[in-house]
């Protein structure tokens, strides 16, 4: 039997698909993200709740192979608590472990609060990046999006309405006239629409800020010599910087704050360019 992710509305009851509906009505085991929140759904969609189980980052691991085994042998739905499962929760890696096990999988369409911002923003979508969550701390999320600017796509992010003023002061800190389109309680009954500078989006959020965000954020339009330095221009700051003595660790996080690439891969750049320039030379 196939494991199946069924993805559920985000608000509206109505933007459930047919194929939802057969499939969370003939399910044997349901997996949810909160087990709550996934028999309120059934009931509002006049379903009879089947056996319910928890699945989130909490207890992913220690479930896993009993859903998987479910799995072998009748129709198991995986759920979110609104939206495509698997996106921004532990899903993903379920379908790999399904794979690995031979259990078919399926993935139904449906609602994506991703997607409806990044069409509902008007920024040009040949190429987007959808980023997930920022960082929880200020100067990781000002070193992110100063990242991702220079990726010159549309980005997508999720925020918590807890974080979104932080998030949006420090996007603003790092390109205080970027477009932002933000979208609070997609397809709910109180959705709120803006669009402006990370500021001017800030100063119209409804007060105080309540419900789910996504926003896009348009590419930025650098010039010539803002663009994302080349790997050989990478390399070349790693060893000047070297040679000045500083720390791998460091360097890395230097040379990220200035635009050279992903902090991690910086990393193991200058480490294997310490190790390297370390080696004796051989005497022939």
């Amino acid at each position: 039997m196939p494991l199946v992710f069924v993805p559920t509305p985000l608000g509206n009851l109505r933007d459930v698909t047919l194929r939802a509906l057969d499939t969370l009505a003939a399910a044997r085991l349901i997996v949810a993200e909160d087990t709550r929140v996934a028999r309120k759904l059934l009931a509002a969609l006049h379903i009879s709740p089947p056996e319910i189980w928890s699945y989130r980052e909490e207890n992913a691991q220690r479930v896993s192979a009993a859903i998987l085994q479910r799995a072998r042998e009748e129709l198991v739905a995986v759920t979110s608590d609104a939206g495509m499962p698997g996106i921004s929760d532990p899903g993903c890696d379920l379908v790999a472990q399904a794979r690995a096990a031979g259990i078919a999988v399926e993935v139904l369409p449906g609602p994506s609060a991703a997607l409806g911002v990044a069409l509902l923003s008007g920024f040009p979508l040949r190429r987007f990046v959808f980023e997930g969550f920022p960082p929880r701390t200020s100067g990781a999320r000002r070193e992110r999006f100063a990242e991702s600017l220079r990726s010159e796509a549309t980005t997508i992010w999720y925020e918590s309405p807890q974080r979104i003023a932080r998030s949006l002061a420090d996007l603003a800190a790092v390109a205080p006239d970027v477009r932002v389109f933000l979208v609070r309680e997609y397809t709910k009954l109180h959705e709120q629409q803006l669009l402006g500078t990370p500021n001017a989006v800030a100063t119209q959020l409804s007060q105080p800020v309540r419900g789910e965000i996504a926003f896009a954020v348009a590419p930025a339009l650098l010039s010539p010599n803002e663009r994302s330095p080349s790997k050989d221009d990478a390399n070349a700051a790693i060893d000047e910087l070297l040679a000045s003595g500083q720390r791998v660790a460091d360097i890395a996080r230097a040379l990220a704050a200035r635009g050279f690439g992903d902090r991690r891969e910086l990393y193991a750049a200058a480490a294997s360019r310490k190790a390297a320039a370390a080696k004796p030379i051989k005497q022939r």
